[in-house]
């Protein structure tokens, strides 16, 4: 990453961020400008241009050095208006504004955007969470419900009407999307992913296909990309509670905590457990206490006597016990 010169940025770079954010803020609301005009293709658009203004002003903020209280603020409400309030309205729109239920449908969804950006807020600032926490996101993330909220839409506009344009199912959709977004769930952040050297071309592969699906069938591409973003949440789950409850990773490199996992793997394929050696120790300690009681307190296995002197096998001792000649078979033990 390049440094800032030694003054700073001028003042004019440095609300490149900002401008950005406005851009994103006016983006949501043309959304709901072409939806209010029957232009659903352009909404659609809209929603998609602002997504992507989203995912450029952070990282421009953080690059040019720019972070700000107003700039962080006025993020969070470009984001209710852009991925909360259009999308909401363009849905109404489109198919729920014959119904009653409609209207509550887009207040909810509105409602659970604004609490999910409340709490993420919230989040940022605390310190009580694990390390390894920061690589998740809590609930779906803004512009990833904005664009599956939609999915019913992406279909009616491919395929024509069907089952998936009801008016029952694109309510129930849009309620499921905000039930996703206020939820405890861990969702990817895709700003933690890391890629490895060998996984780049793989990758650069990946994303012409997908390029080549959005220009050749856009919504059907948009489609299969948001249900493959909801498929990924039971993994993502997964992978948060096997790191709760293997703490030895939490301060490894994601790189390497393959080994950890193959490790653990092993481990519990072999059965063995951490009390074992404890379980061992107790057990000898069982058989040398026998092993006294049996030969008495002045001998010994090797024949010897308390006084350090040796005596024949078979010699009586002072207290009239036999010196341990074939003592290993009175105690059943086998020479190895």
């Amino acid at each position: 990453m390049p440094r800032p010169p030694e003054g700073g940025y001028p003042a004019g770079v440095r609300l490149l961020p900002n401008a950005v954010t406005v851009l994103n803020l006016c983006a949501g609301l043309s959304a709901v400008y072409f939806a209010l005009g029957g232009r659903f293709t352009l909404a659609i658009g809209a929603v998609a241009a602002a997504a992507l203004c989203d995912a450029l002003d952070g990282g421009l903020a953080r690059l040019l050095d720019a972070s700000s209280r107003i700039g962080a603020e006025l993020d969070s409400l470009a984001d209710l208006v852009s991925f909360g309030v259009a999308p909401a309205l363009v849905i109404y729109i489109w198919a729920l504004q014959d119904t009653r239920a409609g209207w509550v449908v887009a207040l909810v969804f509105t409602v659970c955007m604004a609490l999910r950006l409340a709490r993420f807020n919230t989040l940022i600032d605390d310190d009580s969470s694990p390390p390894f926490a920061r690589e998740f996101f809590v609930g779906v993330p803004a512009p990833a419900a904005a664009m599956t909220a939609g999915i019913p839409l992406y279909l009616w506009l491919h395929f024509g009407g069907g089952w998936w344009s009801s008016v029952w199912v694109v309510g129930a959709w849009a309620l499921v999307t905000g039930g996703l977004m206020v939820s405890r769930l861990p969702t990817v952040s895709v700003k933690t992913v890391r890629v490895s050297r060998r996984a780049i071309a793989p990758l650069l592969v990946a994303v012409g296909v997908i390029a080549a699906a959005l220009f050749t069938v856009p919504f059907l591409g948009i489609t299969i990309a948001a249900l493959a973003y909801l498929a990924l949440i039971p993994y993502t789950v997964y992978r948060y509670r096997w790191l709760s409850r293997h703490p030895e990773a939490w301060d490894v490199p994601v790189r390497q905590r393959r080994a950890v996992a193959r490790a653990a793997r092993s481990t519990r394929r072999l059965g063995l457990r951490p009390p074992l050696r404890r379980r061992v120790a107790g057990r000898a300690g069982a058989m040398a206490r026998g092993v006294r009681r049996r030969l008495g307190p002045d001998d010994d296995l090797r024949g010897g006597t308390a006084n350090g002197r040796s005596r024949a096998p078979g010699q009586i001792s002072s207290q009239g016990q036999i010196s341990p000649r074939g003592s290993r078979r009175r105690l059943n033990l086998r020479r190895r």
